[in-house]
């Protein structure tokens, strides 16, 4: 298994249009061979002094893949496709990081 944190930030304002078309993707990722889970995410409130806090312009999405196969099959799914041309104009700067259990 590994973990992927993907981190989008978007256009300042633009955080509701991206993830509107975000959430309508989730269900067709969630579909593919090899997604253990997909979950996006935004800042908690909290009041927990250590919490490092990523920005009101900024969407987190944990996933779980059962291996780098799959992973790679979901960056060039046709709905991944779809979903990145739709989202384009929305957002500033995207980051992956892929993680495997220590």
């Amino acid at each position: 298994m590994i973990h992927v944190i993907a981190t989008i930030e978007v256009k300042p304002g633009c955080r509701d249009a991206f993830l509107d078309i975000l959430r309508s993707n989730v269900a067709a990722v969630k579909a593919e061979k090899g997604c253990l889970a997909y979950a996006p995410t935004v800042d908690a409130a909290t009041d927990i002094p250590v919490q490092e806090k990523s920005g009101e312009n900024v969407v987190t999405i944990i996933e779980g893949w059962e291996d780098l196969a799959a992973l790679k099959r979901h960056s060039s799914a046709p709905h991944m496709l779809a979903y990145r041309d739709r989202t384009k104009a929305l957002v500033h700067k995207v980051s992956i990081r892929v993680l495997q259990p220590a």
